[in-house]
């Protein structure tokens, strides 16, 4: 299936991607999913995310360093949650091979806040509270904080025990909730229906 590298499409994508990471690890659901069942849907939800960020790359402003730049690390930390939320499908039951789940992880996180700070400055002020765009990049930025701090908490220690699952999920979800919200804010139409 051919998606159109349309700014609907890509919303879209993060709101169906962002919604499958936000059920995952909403507060009680993880136990009641299993392990399993909660990193299948991250698995999931992480090839809507590197859709989208590939329509966004593709959309994005290549004259414009820090929109193009914005898309292509965050692009790249979309491939790298594709490496972490798949081995943790492959993975979550060997405590020796969970570091293969977190390095990525991390890394994907990263990107993720380097991405957020570049898409704020693409906005092209620090602060417009008058700006749609604004307020998605800096809600977008929240979430990125968010799965940072999930990703140290998700830590492996050498006994092969997550350092804080709870913060983990938390900051998944919240990173996600935040991700979802800042897709509908840029839903093409949201301004006019808003007015």
């Amino acid at each position: 299936m051919r998606v159109a590298a349309t700014l609907s499409a890509q919303c879209w994508l993060f709101v169906v991607g962002s919604s499958l990471f936000a059920l995952a690890t909403a507060p009680g659901v993880p136990a009641w999913l299993g392990a399993g069942g909660a990193n299948l849907l991250c698995f999931c939800g992480s090839w809507f995310f590197t859709t989208a960020a590939g329509i966004q790359l593709l959309r994005s402003n290549r004259t414009d360093r820090a929109e193009w730049s914005s898309a292509a690390v965050q692009l790249v930390g979309t491939l790298l949650f594709n490496v972490s939320t798949g081995a943790s499908v492959l993975a979550h039951a060997v405590a020796s091979e969970r570091h293969y789940v977190w390095v990525p992880d991390v890394a994907g996180s990263t990107a993720f806040l380097v991405s957020g700070v570049l898409g704020v400055v693409a906005t092209g002020a620090l602060i417009d509270l008058r700006s749609r765009d604004w307020w998605a990049a800096a809600v977008n930025m929240v979430g990125c904080v968010a799965f940072g701090v999930s990703a140290a908490a998700a830590f492996v220690r050498a006994t092969g025990v997550t350092e804080d699952e709870r913060l983990a999920n938390l900051g998944t979800f919240t990173g996600a909730l935040c991700f979802l919200a800042a897709a509908l804010m840029l839903l093409p139409g949201q301004a006019a229906s808003r007015a």
